[in-house]
């Protein structure tokens, strides 16, 4: 073997390996949805700052979406079911650890740290949060199959419009919010009638969030970070 194969023999070695740890590092019973999903566009906001806190979440390591292998299987037939539509699906959040969600509540605590508010919550006082439920100390999402999606069109790209953006704190978020236009709702009855054919169950009052039915771990809330 010359030098030039074994340094490729090498690397080829340790990308194997990458992987292989990549994928022992997760929770059993969850994976990567990306990988199960190929064509499913992330847009993980927690990672960045395109966010209600514009900053980024602690537990968010990668830009990766991870969720109970039960929860993706049945999303996968989701993403199937749309493309024959013409749709595809483009998640911002899935599996979220504790700590993201109890840091969530030490921003909330902080009236003075309003950076989003005039795109996420302009309608809503921050002291409020907590009472108004849009801050919790628990959330569906710790426990691995819940996940906030929406729709794209396939033959340009961009998002179908839904009436309000993801995460804005509102009643427009709310599923059949009457201040959205006919259009608006059609487009957010088929991101719903997709999800609820394939076991999911819908959160009324964001048109965005999905928690498989019958979920593997109705008691868990796990914190292991994203990465």
């Amino acid at each position: 073997m010359n030098f030039k194969s074994f340094l490729l023999a090498i690397s080829l070695f340790f990308g194997l390996y990458s992987c292989a740890s990549r994928e022992d590092y997760l929770q059993e019973g969850f994976v990567y949805i990306q990988k199960e999903i190929p064509d499913i566009i992330a847009d993980l906001r927690y990672f960045g700052t395109h966010n209600f806190t514009g900053r980024p979440v602690v537990g968010y390591e990668k830009p990766v979406l991870i969720m109970s292998k039960a929860a993706t299987q049945s999303l996968k037939k989701v993403q199937q079911d749309l493309k024959a539509q013409g749709y595809g699906l483009k998640a911002f959040d899935a599996y979220r650890p504790q700590r993201s969600v109890t840091s969530f509540e030490t921003w909330a605590k902080d009236i003075n740290d309003t950076i989003a508010k005039a795109e996420f919550y302009p309608d809503v006082d921050k002291r409020d949060l907590f009472t108004l439920g849009y801050i919790a100390s628990r959330s569906g999402h710790t426990r691995g199959s819940t996940i906030d999606l929406t729709l794209v069109d396939l033959n340009t790209g961009k998002e179908i419009d839904m009436g309000s953006p993801f995460d804005f704190f509102g009643t427009i978020s709310h599923q059949n919010a009457p201040q959205i236009t006919a259009q608006q709702q059609s487009n957010r009855l088929i991101l719903k009638q997709a999800m609820l054919k394939h076991n999911f169950k819908e959160y009324q009052e964001e048109w965005w969030h999905f928690t498989l039915k019958n979920e593997p771990f109705p008691e868990t809330y796990f914190d292991f970070p994203i990465k």
